[in-house]
């Protein structure tokens, strides 16, 4: 699976700014809404129940929240490169820039597992997070994720 089955130029916010991880996670929302046609309150509502099970910032100034909804007739994304690092509840303490937000449907399933597989083996890699840090641009962060990963292993 390759990143970009799961995010469209049109999802990548290369220059977000918030203060707070729950603006973050409403302006994300907000996107996703934009892009699928969901509601905005029900995928932030998503988002939001799932933080409460543990924060999604994984490590390494990276945050991957996600959540299902019934209405999702796929899964996608939104990417965000944070101007300022925010708190995210991060596991390491680390404050959070770079952010994958993911939607699928309820019935996703093993594949909504794979997706964030995917996404956490991309983000992981410390020169792939540092040049998405130094992109300026949606295109250049898009053409960064169209690469085809190098190992398919889940």
């Amino acid at each position: 699976m390759s990143l970009n089955d799961l995010i469209r130029l049109e999802g990548i916010l290369p220059h977000l700014q918030a203060a707070t991880k729950k603006q973050v996670l409403q302006d994300l929302s907000d996107k996703a809404a934009a892009l699928s046609g969901m509601s905005a309150r029900e995928i932030f509502d998503a988002l939001l129940q799932r933080e409460r099970l543990g924060s999604t910032g994984v490590g390494h100034g990276i945050a991957i929240p996600h959540g299902k909804i019934a209405q999702a007739t796929s899964i996608f994304g939104v990417f965000a490169r944070l101007d300022k690092a925010i708190d995210f509840d991060a596991l390491d303490g680390v404050p959070v820039d770079l952010i994958f937000l993911i939607i699928a449907p309820e019935s996703a399933g093993a594949d909504h597992l794979k997706a964030l597989a995917r996404i956490a083996r991309f983000l992981r890699e410390p020169a792939t997070a540092a040049k998405l840090r130094a992109a300026r641009d949606a295109a250049t962060i898009y053409a960064m994720m169209s690469i085809e990963p190098t190992s398919h292993a889940a």
